[in-house]
């Protein structure tokens, strides 16, 4: 998720990475300027060159690899971002450790017209009233198969721990994201804290092991477009342009059990600077066809309803329904929430021990 906008500014943040603050405070940066922490490659830099050019805005972009990177930055206070696109359970985080500040709906004229009203449903399972977030990607995880390698329907989480499939088989390296496969398939809520399930969760994954190629992140990516292995899991975001890479690829994007709807989002932390330059880029973002210019560049699914009638031309019937599915795939899902450092730690320590084992 890096391009050479972002790269340039990481090379000049990295010399001030023995603890000072990346960033210049606010009588430094003056009131036309606008520091974002987002991840990788999840703005297309002619998105932000255009905004700069409309606004007379300087956009100063920080980028992190994980939520969990990002949380102790933000919660140390000692770099003050004006924006930041956390994922939903640690929007949740944030805002009940007081670091998001509310916005103002009355400036984001476009977003109230565009952002699709399953979605804003959606995120008021970790954000009530949609106080403090504004929905930016979503989708969901779901299973990428070779299609010359696996000649039986793919609907089910079942197939990943099907033996004829041994060390052919690809997992996310993550606990939530490998935990929430077997709570599935046992019936049992994703966000569950009923720590007899959870441990059950855990044998069927260390059950699992022997069939697993490898627990990875990127390189699920690369090991599938290169035809190493038959099924990964991955996120739907991905699935569009791994098909384009190598077209014996399909996709599942929700198994029959159930699956995980994540959403990314736009905060404001409490202690940002530029409050008005966030709330304004938030609405440019909102406009259709800015909205569009980012689908193209990022592929992952968006909240906006604008966006299908400006793409669809140039996309085939496949990926039309991986990028806007039908109401069916999502509604219903569960997204995750943040259960408390307690529970953290305990999805942390049992896929410690199924890696271990």
């Amino acid at each position: 998720m890096k391009k050479s906008f972002a790269l340039a500014l990481l090379l000049l943040f990295s010399v001030f990475a023995a603890g000072c603050d990346c960033f210049a405070d606010d009588e430094e940066g003056g009131d036309d300027t606008l520091y974002i922490y987002s991840w990788g490659d999840y703005l297309d830099e002619d998105v932000i060159a255009q905004f700069e050019e409309e606004t007379g805005i300087t956009v100063v972009l920080d980028e992190f690899d994980t939520n969990e990177s990002m949380y102790p930055r933000v919660k140390e206070g000692a770099t003050s971002y004006d924006l930041i696109c956390p994922s939903d359970y640690m929007i949740q985080k944030m805002e009940q450790n007081g670091l998001l500040q509310p916005l103002d709906w009355s400036k984001l004229p476009n977003t109230v017209a565009y952002l699709g009203k399953d979605y804003l449903q959606q995120a008021e399972t970790y954000d009530p009233g949609n106080k403090y977030s504004v929905p930016y990607c979503w989708g969901t995880v779901g299973i990428m198969y070779n299609t010359t390698m696996v000649d039986e329907p793919v609907d089910s989480w079942a197939i990943l721990f099907d033996p004829k499939y041994k060390d052919s088989i690809l997992m996310q390296d993550s606990a939530r994201d490998a935990i929430m496969i077997p709570l599935c398939m046992m019936g049992v809520s994703m966000n569950t804290k009923d720590e007899a399930a959870l441990t059950k969760a855990r044998d069927m994954l260390i059950a699992q092991k022997p069939l697993v190629q490898a627990y990875g992140v990127d390189d699920i990516r690369d090991k599938l477009a290169g035809g190493e292995a038959a099924l990964g899991v991955i996120f739907s975001g991905e699935a569009i342009n791994l098909m384009e890479a190598n077209p014996d690829l399909a996709f599942c994007p929700a198994p029959k059990e159930g699956t995980n709807l994540w959403m990314d989002g736009w905060v404001i932390p409490k202690n940002a600077q530029h409050v008005e330059n966030a709330h304004k880029f938030i609405d440019f973002l909102s406009r259709p066809e800015i909205a569009a210019k980012n689908f193209e560049a990022l592929g992952y699914s968006t909240p906006n309803t604008g966006v299908q009638a400006l793409v669809e031309e140039d996309m085939d019937e496949d990926e039309l329904a991986i990028a806007f599915p039908p109401p069916e795939v999502y509604l219903g899902q569960e997204t995750y929430q943040y259960l408390g450092e307690a529970m953290d730690k305990l999805y942390t320590k049992l896929w410690l021990q199924v890696k271990v084992e």
